[in-house]
């Protein structure tokens, strides 16, 4: 049988998995102005909860069960030790593919879930301006400047990925093309450090992934219940500026 070829690229066997993306217009407009035109929210996406919201309301969802993460562990184990173009190998990876695929679905139809209903509230959503390519950057260095920290670092760059940042920015823009909404970025810079009602920034207020404690006031919250408040402020800043 003749291997059948894609343009200028490589031949494709008979058992490849060739993927197809296709274009076409639903007939859906976005609207010129949403059903709550002064409605705004800001997010703030964590490690300890997926999203919080500046109204209180926390989003989560467990995407990879401790079962399933103990048999990914297993899976790559097994397949580090088996013969690169094995059959063996082949059903290895197959099953680790199908399993990680199950926790990238969860991922998506959580921010797809989530996004959808931020947007059909609100008229303005406000996220923090987050690079995730470079914040799970490696910190282990070279040989002449070795990083420091590493573990903790590689540990939580995992949980940055796990949690899927970049999928809900991207699934707010999409559902805010059906809702008219406006999805804003603004800098993060020291949202988690500062206290919402006075102002006050200083990293000792955090005092863990989820308890933010004024030094200065004594306002208490959750931590990223507190961040997001400041990411709305920011977000009207820079609506007014814009």
């Amino acid at each position: 049988m003749r291997t059948p070829s894609f343009g200028a690229g490589r031949a494709v066997a008979p058992h490849d998995v060739v993927y197809v993306s296709l274009l076409c217009e639903d007939g859906e407009h976005t609207p010129a102005e949403h059903a709550a035109p002064d409605s705004a929210v800001g997010v703030d996406r964590g490690v300890a909860v997926a999203a919080a919201t500046s109204d209180g309301d926390l989003f989560d969802r467990t995407f990879r069960t401790p079962k399933e993460h103990e048999r990914e562990r297993r899976l790559r184990r097994k397949l580090s030790r088996q013969r690169k173009g094995s059959n063996n190998r082949a059903r290895t990876r197959a099953a680790l593919s199908r399993l990680t695929g199950r926790v990238r679905a969860r991922r998506a139809d959580f921010a797809a879930r989530t996004a959808h209903t931020l947007c059909a509230k609100n008229a303005v959503v406000v996220l923090e301006r987050l690079n995730t390519t470079n914040m799970t950057a490696s910190a282990r260095g070279t040989a002449d400047a070795p990083g420091r920290n590493v573990r903790q670092k590689a540990g939580l760059n995992r949980a940055i990925l796990a949690q899927g940042w970049q999928g809900f920015k991207l699934a707010c823009q999409n559902a805010a093309r059906r809702t008219g909404t406006r999805v804003i970025e603004v800098d993060p810079a020291y949202t988690s450090q500062t206290c919402h009602p006075c102002g006050e920034v200083d990293p000792r207020s955090r005092e863990s992934q989820a308890s933010f404690r004024c030094t200065s006031c004594g306002h208490t919250a959750h931590a990223d219940v507190n961040a997001a408040q400041n990411t709305l402020s920011r977000g009207w800043t820079s609506s007014l500026s814009g």
